[in-house]
């Protein structure tokens, strides 16, 4: 049985029959027909609204198909970015690599000093690293939350530029540390773990804090980032803390299927 002879079984012939005279009604109107200067618009009106009053079920339908287009087309577009933008996001001059630099698998994240969700998320950074010895762990400064985020991220870029063996230490301490994330307490971070103060102050003299900044706001824009911690890993965007067996999942996929969902 063909689709329309189905659809036409489960409406009611009245039914039917409006749908089908709003339907001609209509080719009339957009073939310009000389028979379309007598439609009455008021007419057509009152057989739709008649329809939807009947079967309000449609507008649940067409809603429900509208999004799902939205949220394709949305998907499209960041397939498109991570195509266009791969180079940046996974191998920017700029960025850390935790874990192994040689790895097969890259994970990246976006990450925010202030964010109590990143302060959970770390521990699930810490169990992938240490389980999957091919794995690349990249870390984006995306300081999302205020300006003691952002001082706390351009200190984290000096250390990464004065210190880089340094960096996870700082890092683990800031990140894990109570209280504000700030310039001040990423300065303390630095000054525990022996990086000289007077070298990170003339690093953060530079642009480079600056523009390692715009290119992970300019890459997480494209991306539709909004919060943190997200995180890409082969071709998938995946938006909050969702904890270390979904992240391990898509790792596996990633290896054995080349996508991070077989």
């Amino acid at each position: 049985m063909t689709q329309s002879a189905i659809f036409s079984r489960q409406l009611c012939p009245p039914a039917l029959l409006r749908i089908l005279s709003a339907c001609a009604l209509v080719l009339a109107l957009l073939t310009g027909t000389a028979a379309a200067q007598d439609v009455d618009r008021a007419e057509i009106e009152k057989i739709v609204r008649e329809y939807l009053l009947e079967h309000p079920e449609v507008v649940a339908d067409a809603l429900n198909e509208l999004n799902r287009r939205e949220q394709a087309a949305a998907e499209a577009a960041r397939l498109q970015v991570l195509t266009d933008s791969a180079d940046v996001l996974f191998n920017s001059a700029r960025q850390v690599v935790l874990g192994n630099p040689a790895g097969s698998t890259t994970l990246v994240e976006f990450f925010d000093y202030n964010c109590g969700y990143c302060k959970r998320a770390h521990g699930d950074m810490v169990k992938l690293i240490n389980e999957n010895p091919d794995l690349r762990f990249v870390l984006k400064e995306f300081p999302v939350l205020g300006q003691g985020s952002v001082e706390a991220a351009q200190v984290a870029v000096a250390v990464n530029t004065v210190a880089p063996e340094k960096y996870y230490d700082f890092h683990e301490k800031l990140l894990l540390s109570r209280g504000q994330a700030n310039r001040a307490s990423a300065l303390a971070a630095a000054r525990e773990i022996g990086i000289d103060e007077d070298s990170l102050m003339a690093a953060m003299a530079t642009d480079e804090a600056g523009q390692t900044i715009e290119e992970v706001y300019s890459i997480a824009n494209r991306l539709g980032l909004t919060g943190t911690p997200s995180y890409v890993v082969g071709t998938e965007v995946v938006m909050g803390a969702v904890g270390y067996d979904e992240l391990n999942k898509k790792l596996e996929a990633v290896r054995n299927c080349s996508e991070a969902t077989c």
